[in-house]
């Protein structure tokens, strides 16, 4: 794979294609795959929490989600093949598992939201084996309903399983439990449920090419979102001009 380190974190330039062939050829050889995408408030959000930076470090397989990522790395000189977003991905690879049999588990959002989502992609593929579904709200100090979850996932024999759980949780969630989970791949999607299930609509193609999500977002939820991408965005701004400037290469 094409990795590069930008910000202090790695990265795989890899095309929307070439991600799902290599996850298929690791997933046909039975090879554990932990995945995940990186924006530009997770990257942001690395600088300052080392236990997000390490679980972030820890995956086999770094796509790059987020024009501003993309658009920020080729400022600092390197050579980004695309952006692969989430949501995308996600739909690919239903249509690889339900090609190939293997069998998926999705994990996350509330209630409404997943059993929503696990319609949706049983009515868009039907060939898929749905391994089953669960909330994303189990989460306690002693880590019970964590385990009693995790043990579902591995009694449910899925292959690949998909996370929809806030950041850091899901990275941070990921990364403990994976050696008892059972599958061979699984794959943080962050907000790509509500998409899924129609509660969260995207941006235009355009906005989404030319990296103004963020913008579409405040405009769907102002009061919300406002202060949150003016502070991440602002911090990501700083970070590219320290590194395009004034970081020794």
């Amino acid at each position: 794979m094409a990795r590069i380190e930008f910000l202090g974190a790695p990265m795989d330039s890899l095309s929307m294609s070439e991600s799902v062939a290599h996850i298929e050829d690791k997933l046909l050889n039975g090879e554990f795959m932990q995945h995940v995408v990186v924006n530009v408030a997770k990257l942001v959000h690395m600088q300052t929490d080392s236990v997000l930076a390490d679980s972030v470090k820890a995956c086999d397989m770094i796509n790059i989600d987020g024009m501003g990522v993309v658009l920020g790395a080729r400022f600092c000189g390197h050579k980004v093949t695309e952006r692969v977003a989430g949501v995308d991905l996600f739909h690919q690879l239903m249509a690889m598992s339900a090609k190939r049999d293997f069998p998926v588990f999705l994990l996350g959002a509330k209630e409404d939201v997943v059993a929503k989502t696990a319609e949706k992609v049983q009515a868009l593929y039907p060939q898929l084996t749905l391994a089953g579904f669960h909330h994303g709200y189990f989460f306690n100090e002693e880590g019970h309903d964590e385990a009693a979850v995790v043990q579902m996932i591995k009694d449910s024999g899925a292959k690949l399983l998909f996370v929809a759980i806030t950041s850091p949780k899901k990275e941070n969630f990921i990364n403990k439990w994976q050696d008892k989970l059972g599958v061979d791949f699984v794959m943080g999607v962050g907000g790509t449920f509500d998409v899924v299930a129609g509660k969260v609509k995207r941006a235009p193609v355009w906005m989404q090419n030319n990296g103004l999500e963020w913008l579409y977002r405040i405009i769907q939820e102002p009061g919300r979102m406002w202060k949150r991408y003016l502070v991440t965005n602002s911090k990501f701004a700083a970070l590219l001009i320290k590194e395009r400037f004034f970081t020794k290469k």
